[in-house]
Order: C-alpha cells, then structure tokens, then sequence
C-alpha cells in the first residue's frame, strides 16, 4: 500500500467515523498525535482492519434498514432447498458475465449442502436483460425457474427472443408465461429489487448477502462457501 492510498484511507476512516470535521482536525491541527499518526501509517493492516469492521458495521445497518424483505423470494424465485435454514441472496442479470461464472460456484454450493436457499433477485441492468429476467419470474410462477435460469445462461445472450427461446425448451405455457411476464407483480418485484439494490449500497451484478455480509461481484467459490460458513441467521430472522 502507498503511503499516499495509507493517508487516504485514514482520512476515509476518520471521516466516516467521525465526521469530515474530524477528520479534517485529525489531519491538519495537530491535536493528533504524531506517533500515533506514523504509526497507524507503518502498520497499514492495522488500518486494512479498521476498514473492514467498518464496511461490515455499514452492512448490518444496511440490512437493518431493509428488514426482512431482502431474503423474502419472490414466489418460486429460489433454488436449492426451499425451506432451507442456510440463505444466499443473489442479485443477478442474464446479461452479467460475472453471474454466469458464479452460476457453477452456486450449483456446487447447492449440492454440497442440502440446507442451502439461494434467492435470487432479478436485477436487469443490460440491454435485453429486463426481457429474460421477466420471463425467469414468470417462470418461477410456474414452478420452474431453477431449469429456466440455468438454460438462459446457457444460450444467452439475454433478450426477448432467447427468452421466448428458453421457455419453449423449458415446457412453460406460453401463453400464460407472456401474460406474467407483462404482469404488475413481475413489474413491482424488479421495481423493488432496483430499491433494495440501491439500498445495499450494490454496484452492480452480482451481489450477495449471508446472514449480516454483503459481497459485492464475482468472489468465487472458495470465498462464498467461506462467507457462507461464517454469516448468521438472515438479519430480522
């Protein structure tokens, strides 16, 4: 780490900690002291840990704003165990390269673990992506989105004609899926999913919750089976 990023990050720390004010009287009064200050700047894990244990403090207050609804599923929007006591939150576009490279990690986790819930949030941020993720919701009214997220990967990419595509070879009604898909409900639940994106303070597809963590983008196997292993109940729970 730079000594220039180490300042940065101090002040960062400070000012969210403290205030701007703070950080400001911190950095330029001299009421701190300068020991301390070359200290701190040394021993940059002292202030990688510091950033840490803040970004996590700001997840569970993030969570605890949003309540319970971020783990609610949109009916049928879930793979693995329904009813399972272990929950994954997934913020997805068919259209995010970074969520198709996940999609085996969360299959590998699923199967790994029989308690394991993974929600998935629609989240279409891509050209073509809103298409898909209207028709995956409508597919998860007829009890079949595991086989339709799946198989929208796999073709790709992402629009209204793949969609239509996907739902053939996934045995939907059509007819009805086309109705659901254009229905108030799959409009209110993308509306609300942008809202709980936002309010997470997500960047971007994927992100994920366990417990009281929140994991912005692709982090790969090994870290969500950590973050896993270590989250808690779902906050609210």
């Amino acid at each position: 780490m730079t000594s220039t990023l180490r300042n940065t990050l101090l002040t960062a720390l400070l000012a969210l900690s403290f205030g701007f004010l703070g950080a400001a009287i911190w950095s330029y009064s001299g009421l701190a002291d300068n020991r301390t200050r070359a200290y701190l700047l040394d021993n940059p894990s002292i202030l990688e840990d510091l950033f840490e244990a803040l970004q996590a403090e700001q997840a569970r207050e993030r969570l605890a704003d949003v309540g319970a609804q971020v783990y609610a599923p949109f009916p049928g929007a879930v793979m693995g165990n329904p009813e399972g006591s272990r929950v994954l939150v997934e913020f997805t576009d068919y259209n995010c390269s970074y969520c198709e490279a996940s999609l085996p990690d969360v299959t590998r986790l699923i199967a790994e673990d029989p308690e394991l819930k993974v929600v998935l949030r629609e989240l279409p941020q891509f050209d073509g992506s809103e298409a898909a993720a209207r028709m995956a919701l409508a597919a998860a009214m007829q009890g079949k989105y595991a086989e339709f997220h799946d198989a929208m990967f796999r073709i790709g990419p992402a629009n209204a004609e793949t969609a239509e595509q996907v739902a053939q070879q996934i045995g939907l009604d059509l007819e009805r899926a086309r109705e659901d898909a254009a229905s108030e409900a799959v409009t209110m639940e993308i509306a609300r999913n942008f809202s709980l994106s936002q309010s997470l303070g997500f960047n971007g597809t994927p992100g994920w919750v366990a417990g009281d963590t929140l994991v912005n983008g692709y982090v790969g196997y090994d870290r969500m089976k950590e973050t896993l292993e270590e989250a808690g109940p779902p906050v609210g729970s």
